[in-house]
């Protein structure tokens, strides 16, 4: 059997069990097949990151600068753009189809035992992501790792992945999202996502709404974990347009960084710079040790974030983006705006159930203003797609016109059609924009021939 096709019956083999959006709010399944596995969370150092937006890119550059500091990295994000094993990455790669497979091997039996106890005790067995991530920290155990950086799936206090203890807990943006199971306001969803800082951490958070500020504040307090915030300890202090990115100077912890060339667009990507290089000070010299400013630019020049705000295509620019939920849209069509002189701009929608996706398109409408002049929506091949029906009804709800929105199902004839309005009457200044969902987003980097590639790695 070749590891291809081994990492394809793994996959399948977990698709098997409970969905990735059906989540248990439980932990004891988690602790106790690391108990049965050895405690292979405790085998390396960890950076913990959860937060409404940013998560993953916020974890790609810190995992560069890890990288770029001579240290070994595992990294664990969700969901995948093209390949599974994009999930766990091992110095900025995906980890090998053959570990992949081996290690679920090893570990298969043993997780059929917490499976057999949790059946006897008449709860539903091991999920997907609970899977996913038990197989995610034993690789890293494997290898060995150095230090982790583990991306939360949902939430914090019961997620999957709070088994490991985080040297530093990082929290990026808040906002409403998963309201359903997180909690209605800010600071119920602050109260979870305060679960993964631990005794003997240290916290760094992005700028918050006042009432989760408070909350993560109280936490950490509580367990008298030093803390620092974007905005009062830390910043990202100017911001210029680059070629294919920006430059920042980056006022952190405890030095100051100037002429950092990073290669993603958008204020929200220099605020989560400024959060990865507070998180690195603080977990290479405890905030309170400079760090090498040439190591850092080094670190930051290979920076890549698939699916954000990435250019997939040239005449016309095709632009691929996963923002999913309306605080998402806005700094989106944010940074679109201020780095692309589009003429106008031919947004392709998809987006899934349990998303506010009015929200969605009022915050595409509100932020895009006159660029924007007709939609199409779509669907990608998730099953919690929505229907691209509906999907129209809730644009025209938005505020769109009713002959401004285009349905199309599949995804392949609608980016042939927003080319062609893009297009349209030669201009040449036009751009299409695929959102609405990582979904959308992996099957459209796919047919657009952009498959993930390995980052380089540091020193």
């Amino acid at each position: 059997m070749s590891d291809e096709f081994g990492v394809e019956s793994v996959y399948a083999e977990l698709l098997g069990r409970a969905p990735e959006n059906k989540i248990e709010p439980r932990m004891e399944p988690m602790f106790r097949a690391m108990e049965i596995l050895g405690e292979p969370n405790k085998a390396f150092a960890s950076i913990h990151i959860t937060g409404t937006n940013g998560k993953t890119s916020t974890a790609r550059m810190i995992d560069a600068g890890l990288r770029a500091h001579g240290l070994r990295t595992g990294r664990y994000t969700s969901p995948h753009l093209t390949k599974v094993t994009e999930r766990i990455s091992i110095d900025g790669g995906p980890v090998a189809d053959e570990t992949f497979v081996r290690i679920w091997d090893e570990i298969r039996p043993y997780l059929e035992i917490v499976d057999r106890e949790l059946a006897a005790a008449g709860e539903p067995r091991l999920t997907y992501f609970e899977c996913m991530t038990i197989l995610a920290i034993a690789i890293f155990a494997d290898e060995p790792v150095d230090v982790a950086v583990v991306e939360v799936g949902l939430g914090g206090i019961t997620d999957a992945t709070n088994v490991i203890d985080g040297q530093v807990s990082v929290i990026t943006p808040i906002s409403l999202d998963h309201t359903d199971l997180l909690g209605e306001t800010a600071g119920e969803i602050a109260a979870e996502k305060a679960g993964i800082i631990k005794p003997g951490g240290f916290l760094v958070s992005a700028a918050q709404p006042v009432e989760a500020a408070q909350v993560l504040l109280d936490k950490a307090r509580e367990l008298h974990v030093p803390f620092r915030f974007e905005g009062v300890e830390f910043h990202a202090e100017s911001r210029l347009l680059a070629v294919g990115g920006q430059q920042l100077t980056v006022s952190g912890l405890a030095g100051r960084y100037e002429d950092l060339l990073l290669p993603l667009y958008g204020a929200h990507q220099a605020q989560n710079a400024a959060v990865a290089v507070a998180a690195l000070e603080a977990f290479l010299g405890g905030g309170e040790k400079p760090l090498d400013v040439e190591i850092l630019r080094e670190a930051f020049r290979t920076v890549t974030s698939p699916g954000r705000i990435e250019v997939v295509r040239t005449a016309p620019t095709i632009i691929v983006d996963a923002a999913h939920n309306p605080d998402g849209m806005r700094v989106t069509a944010d940074a679109i705006n201020e780095a692309f002189n589009f003429s106008k701009l031919v947004p392709v929608v998809g987006i899934l159930q349990e998303k506010d996706s009015v929200g969605v398109f009022e915050a595409l409408r509100e932020q895009f203003g006159d660029l924007v002049q007709e939609i199409c929506v779509t669907a990608s091949n998730s099953p919690r797609a929505i229907e691209p029906e509906q999907l129209a009804e809730d644009a025209i709800a938005a505020g769109f016109p009713v002959d401004a929105v285009h349905i199309e199902p599949q995804l392949d004839e609608a980016v042939v059609w927003a080319v062609e309005q893009a297009e349209a009457k030669n201009d040449l200044a036009g751009g299409v924009l695929i959102t609405g969902s990582i979904t959308l987003v992996a099957d459209a980097r796919i047919l657009l021939g952009k498959p993930e590639k390995p980052e380089k790695t540091g020193k």
